[in-house]
């Protein structure tokens, strides 16, 4: 699944490469390297702290800061140090709560992977993210019980144990907010299928989620005052999510999508966007104001959903002439290649895996790799859940014994399998694998 976010950038922009048979815990810190020194990873992290620090300025979290900062003792404190320190042990508390779920969810990857191709899953997903979305928009209120968060409150108190146990409790607490973006964040962490990245992510949204409170803790800072612009915040959450329960519908209701990158197709939906902020998506409210303000509330998020639903389609089309010409029958494709003595290519995509179309958009469009594939006969194998069969996965799992996705598979002339690639990959590795086959 590739989890994009027009508008305020991209929520999700894959990070760890696996390259070549790069499966094991024992690759991941080249995975890891390799990433970073992409760009990719660093660049998904950062948007995840953002996230994190967006959820703060909600109004489940941002009231509380100053009140939680002086209930683990970080005001009171002495010195600058001593309240830098309460204060960093009130955001590892945060970590503590969030980065096991995120490598509880990256070690379910593949079980996620195989659940994104049953279209019954894909409508629950996108039923759920549409119900985070409303209560975004204050339709209901996804809490604790009273009672229980009562009870919550009461953990902690004052010193480094105390500041621990607030800031783990915290996450809890303000379910309202964090709850629905950890959904979202969660859902694209388990596609990742990399353990590591997903105790980052969630560390990156700790951090982010923390950072406000640290900085008052530390510094005695006064935060501005409550207001309407915390409901706005929750309003940019509200159309996010609505975009995103749209976008996992793509497989399986009849969107139009841009084949390649055009000016149509980027002007039309980027003019959508604009008029729906406009309008009134995220400054005017469900919950007050006149009958004609809360229409043109409605009015501004469908229009801004529509424009940014756009947009990520406009982002994954590729550029004009960056295609390769693809196969679809693999028995067929493999019996050209054994009678032509031509290598093959196989690839094993889906719209819901966001690996398979960072591959596509960072190795497999570049001008390059197209001229080069023409040696081979290249065929694509599509799991998408309005494609995908159970004679297709067989091929995946039984004769490539390969649990997931993406898979590309490079045979030589002979037939032999030279070179596999599980994961997003440069276009200079991906070209110089295929100058390799002969």
């Amino acid at each position: 699944m590739k989890v994009v976010l027009v508008a305020v950038a991209a929520l999700l922009v894959f990070g760890p490469s696996s390259v070549a048979h790069a499966d094991t815990l024992g690759d991941l810190a080249g995975e890891l390297r390799g990433a970073l020194e992409g760009g990719s990873l660093a660049w998904a992290l950062l948007v995840i702290f953002g996230a994190g620090l967006a959820t703060a300025l909600t109004p489940c979290v941002y009231p509380m800061i100053a009140i939680t900062v002086s209930i683990f003792g970080a005001r009171q404190a002495k010195t600058k140090l001593e309240g830098a320190l309460l204060s960093l042990s009130f955001v590892l508390g945060i970590a503590a709560l969030f980065v096991p779920l995120g490598m509880i969810s990256a070690l379910t990857g593949d079980a996620m992977g195989a659940a994104l191709a049953n279209p019954w899953v894909l409508v629950g997903l996108s039923v759920l993210f549409a119900a985070m979305a409303l209560s975004m928009f204050g339709a209901w209120d996804m809490s604790l019980p009273p009672a229980l968060q009562q009870r919550l409150a009461q953990v902690g108190g004052s010193g480094y144990k105390g500041a621990f146990g607030v800031g783990f409790v915290n996450g809890l607490i303000a379910a309202p907010c964090t709850g629905p973006v950890l959904t979202v964040l969660l859902t694209y962490v388990g596609t990742t299928k990399s353990v590591g990245f997903g105790a980052l992510a969630l560390s990156s949204y700790s951090l982010g989620l923390g950072v406000l409170f640290f900085v008052v803790g530390t510094f005695a800072v006064s935060l501005p005052k409550s207001g309407r612009w915390l409901e706005h915040v929750k309003s940019v959450f509200g159309v996010v999510m609505l975009v995103l329960a749209l976008y996992y519908l793509r497989s399986v209701l009849p969107m139009p999508r841009p084949a390649v990158r055009d000016a149509m197709w980027l002007a039309v939906p980027g003019a959508l966007l604009v008029g729906g902020l406009i309008v009134g998506a995220v400054h005017l409210s469900f919950k007050e104001g006149s009958a004609l303000q809360r229409a043109r509330k409605g009015v501004g998020v469908t229009t801004a959903v529509a424009g940014a639903l756009g947009l990520i389609f406009w982002l994954e089309a590729l550029p004009a002439g960056a295609h390769i010409t693809w196969h679809e029958d693999f028995d067929a494709a493999t019996a050209l290649a054994q009678q032509t003595r031509r290598p093959l290519l196989v690839d094993f995509g889906a719209d819901w895996c966001g690996a398979c179309q960072e591959l596509e958009h960072e190795a497999m469009s570049d001008p390059r790799v197209v001229a080069e594939a023409q040696r081979f006969i290249p065929v694509r194998i599509d799991l998408s859940a309005s494609a995908a069969t159970p004679a297709k996965w067989a091929i995946l799992r039984d004769r490539y014994q390969q649990p997931g996705l993406p898979l590309v598979v490079m045979h030589d002339a002979e037939g032999q399998e030279r070179h596999r690639v599980t994961g997003p990959v440069s276009a200079d590795e991906f070209l110089e694998m295929l100058r390799s086959i002969r």
